[in-house]
């Protein structure tokens, strides 16, 4: 029964269940990118070129059929993914994290000596850093 409890144990472990949720999610979220690229950015290419499929390009070579038609379909469903996601996740995640990372307001029972520019309390009328006189509540 050890060896069933072992593996229990193991298997409920926050990295085993991490892992397993990401997996999940990441599955998830390329089904999404996929879907966007192709059922929303691949028509607009259609669009702007006449043909949203180039599977069909070939040419050949002393009987040798080179396909190059499926490469540029790869390369454009690559270029849209990645513009997809950096449009629609980086810079709205850069922007939100920009946005929580506001400076904290400044300690209002503090001031900088404008010697040593170290913070010095308001009251004070020396510098203890640089022992220069302070004008009262200024700096």
């Amino acid at each position: 029964m050890g060896l069933v409890n072992d593996f229990k144990a193991f298997l409920m472990r926050g990295n085993v269940v991490d892992l397993a949720v990401a997996v999940v999610l990441g599955v998830a979220f390329g089904a999404l990118v996929t879907s966007l690229v192709e059922d929303l950015l691949t028509p607009v290419l259609a669009l702007i070129f006449g043909e949203p499929d180039f599977s069909s390009l070939t040419f050949e070579i002393s009987g040798t059929v080179f396909r190059y038609g499926p490469f540029i379909n790869a390369l454009i469903a690559f270029m849209m993914i990645a513009a997809a996601i950096f449009f629609f996740v980086i810079m709205p995640y850069n922007a939100l994290l920009a946005r929580m990372r506001s400076e904290p307001a400044p300690d209002p029972s503090l001031k900088k000596c404008s010697y040593c520019m170290n913070d010095v309390d308001v009251e004070a009328t020396r510098c203890p850093f640089c022992t220069s006189e302070l004008a009262a509540g200024a700096a």
